[in-house]
Order: C-alpha cells, then structure tokens, then sequence
C-alpha cells in the first residue's frame, strides 16, 4: 500500500508526516533533530542510547506488537546507558522487529520515522518548547482532516440517500404488486436493500447487526466516503437494471462486478479508505 504524505511546520522546521491507514502517523525524527544539530541521525542515536527509552521503546512495542523480539529487548535494556552501548533505527528494528521505528530511504522523504506516540517523547528529549510547537501544528493538522473527512462523508451519505429514492421508486414501479400487504412490500423493499448489501459489503444487514450487537443504525452509516459513493451507483444502477425485468440473481451479479470494479478505482487513486468490500481470488482473476 503506498503511503500518504503530509507535513507540519514547528518554529521554520518543516516535519513529514506518513501513514499507510490513516489510523496510525509516523512522524519523522529526522526532521525534528534538525532542530537540534545538522547531523539528525546522531542525535536520534544519542537518543536511543539512554536505558529510558530503551524501556519506553520496549513498552510501546509490547503493547502493539504481537511479533515484537522480548528477548533481544531485554538484552538492550540491560546494556542500555552504558558507554560502550550504541543504538541505530536500523540495529533496533531488525533485532527486535520493531514497528513503531520506520527506517525510510530515499533522497527526498526519508529519513527515520516514528509512530506519533514515539516521535512526542523523541520531541520532549530535544526541547519541551520545540515539540509544544509541534503538538500545536499537529492538531492544526488533524483539525483541519477531520474537518473535510465529516464533510465529504455528509455529502455522500446525502447522495446515497437521493439515490436511494430512485432505487425505491424503482422496486415500487417493477416488483411490488398491488395485492401485497403492507409487510410483503416491507419485505420486498428489505430484500432489496440486501441485494447493495451483499454486493458492496459482502453481508446482509442481519449479519452486520449480529456482528455489531452494540452498534446503532446500520452497516451504512459505518462505512467510509468510498463505500458510500460506490453505493450510490450501485443504488442508480440497480433501478435501471430493475426495470429491465432482471431476474435478482443476474442483478446480483451485475452490481457485484460493478462494486469491484469502482471500488478497485478508486482505492488505485486514494488509499484513504479501509477496504469493506472483501474480493475474492476467483473475482480478481476475472
């Protein structure tokens, strides 16, 4: 997966940020040590030399981890704070399989890179001022994200639910007859909302609700901006593919292919979204 690039600016020093899922940043170190000496990877060695971080380094990987190295750690935190002992990015990832240090190359954009936990303490050791200055920015930043992520997902929520009404519109048209009680065309309606479901998301809304007991609404009120955008096509193109007299199982079909098809698009432009819609071997190989 490629990796989104951002940055954030503390007293002139412009700091990269990265992440692969949005969820978890690393923040780079070797910017932040610039604020403090023009040679940044010494200054992260001296820093990873003290037994304090060690320990620290130690703790987050164990919390986050499950292939962290505890044995060549131990052995670390023991010699740590010596004068004969020296740490590198480098030597701690490969002995311990670290994650929360990233050693990136590269001429432009690398560099040794920290999960945001990590990389706030790497701040607090090279000025508590400078990374209160970070902090600031970085909120900035996030505050500026989620800004634009509630946006977008309102719009297409909206969208879908405009298309929604066409699909609707279309069920009542083309398969509800005129003897069917109110719960038959309940039913019909529910069905078809199931045909979207398992197309895009790969379940019905009962499977989503009995795999999310302590979720409230629906799998589409949980899904990401993609998803909803895909969804809103599938919606406009299953009400056409109704009125074509389309048995549901060919319907089905159609709008799995389509929903591979889109969401495969779009995660190839924008690699923001986590992927719901799971494809299978088989799929990928038609």
């Amino acid at each position: 997966m490629k990796s989104i690039k951002e940055t954030i600016h503390a007293q002139g020093i412009e700091i990269g940020i990265y992440t692969t899922d949005f969820e978890n940043e690393f923040i780079s170190l070797t910017d932040i040590a610039r604020y403090k000496s023009d040679e940044p990877a010494a200054v992260i060695q001296n820093w990873m030399r003290n037994r304090d971080v060690i320990e620290f380094l130690g703790l987050w990987e164990t919390l986050h981890n499950t292939d962290f190295n505890h044995l060549e750690f131990e052995g670390f935190k023991n010699a740590a704070g010596a004068n004969a002992f020296t740490m590198s990015p480098q030597k701690w990832i490969k002995a311990t399989n670290a994650i929360g240090v990233v050693s990136k190359s590269g001429r432009y954009g690398g560099g040794t890179f920290a999960h945001s936990d990590i990389a706030m303490e790497f701040a607090s050791w090279i000025s508590a001022e400078f990374k209160l200055y970070i902090v600031k920015d970085y909120r900035r930043l996030k505050a500026d994200e989620n800004s634009r992520l509630s946006l977008n997902w309102n719009l297409n929520r909206e969208l879908s639910k405009l298309n929604y009404k066409i699909h609707t519109d279309a069920i009542k048209q083309n398969l509800i007859l005129g003897e069917l009680t109110s719960q038959q065309k309940s039913f019909v309606y529910a069905d078809e909302a199931d045909v979207l479901n398992v197309a895009l998301f790969g379940q019905t809304a009962k499977q989503w609700r009995e795999a999310n007991p302590g979720q409230k609404g629906n799998i589409r009120d949980y899904t990401d901006l993609h998803h909803l955008l895909v969804l809103a096509n599938l919606e406009s193109y299953n009400a056409i593919l109704i009125e074509q007299n389309l048995p549901q199982s060919k319907r089905l079909e159609l709008l799995r292919q389509t929903a591979i098809k889109q969401l495969s698009t779009i995660m190839n432009l924008d690699f923001s979204s986590q992927k719901v819609l799971t494809i299978t071997d088989k799929e990928k190989s038609e």
